[in-house]
């Protein structure tokens, strides 16, 4: 085991394999996957050098390792911190996030997204791809869309499928992603059981005591 550098109490593992990633989400209860605002608080930085991704099936690290957590079923991934940089979250502290993001005006869904989301409440679920076809927009808008319903709270990564390419079906860590909303996808295990400003409050200490960060500025800004 070793500890997160400029960590506070909690002793989290570095980032070898599939488990020890899961186990590291865990113990963090809520992490960003990139290096960020705030030193050493990452999957990234938590992973040694050897072990991240190079683009070779047999180094993929924590790229493909994403996988293993979304399978799990007790962990939501997505964009949905740093203003729409990808992030893990066990279901505990993910309700709290959810808890106060859909309290905040700024985080209604507009038209566009209310059309997203009844189309996910009657299929189950929704790609970039049926986005696109759905509001007859490219890529990049259909993924800042779905990005700012993951910074709702209102979508999360459901599935994540590993795309094989070429002759020999070589596989470089490209996937494809589906998108449901966390309510179904944890059930009522995401349900408030406190107030939006209770649940802000948590997210902060919890997160000052993880990383070692002590200012709220930059915890507040993470936390969108």
């Amino acid at each position: 085991m070793s500890i997160v550098s400029h960590a506070g109490n909690l002793r989290t593992p570095t980032v070898t394999s599939p488990e020890r990633m899961y186990d590291a989400v865990r113990s963090a209860g809520i992490i960003p996957f990139f290096e960020n605002i705030i030193p050493g608080y990452s999957i990234e930085e938590l992973t040694p050098r050897e072990y991240w991704f190079d683009g070779e099936e047999d180094t993929l690290g924590p790229w493909d390792w994403k996988i293993y957590c979304v399978e799990s079923g007790d962990i939501a991934y997505g964009k949905f911190l740093l203003g729409g940089k990808a992030s893990f979250a066990t279901v505990r502290w993910y309700r709290e996030l959810m808890n106060y993001r859909r309290s905040l005006p700024k985080y209604a869904p507009d038209e566009h997204q209310r059309q997203i989301l009844d189309y996910v409440k009657e299929n189950g679920e929704i790609s970039i791809r049926e986005v696109r076809h759905m509001l007859g927009v490219k890529k990049s808008a259909a993924d800042a869309v779905i990005t700012r319903l993951q910074m709702q709270c209102r979508l999360v990564t459901g599935d994540l499928r590993r795309v094989y390419r070429g002759e020999d079906l070589h596989y470089n860590g490209w996937q494809v992603a589906s998108f449901c909303t966390p309510d179904d996808l944890f059930e009522d295990s995401v349900r408030p059981d406190c107030s939006p400003e209770e649940s802000l409050e948590r997210l902060v200490e919890h997160i000052a005591e993880v990383s070692g960060e002590t200012s709220r500025a930059r915890i507040m800004k993470l936390l969108g």
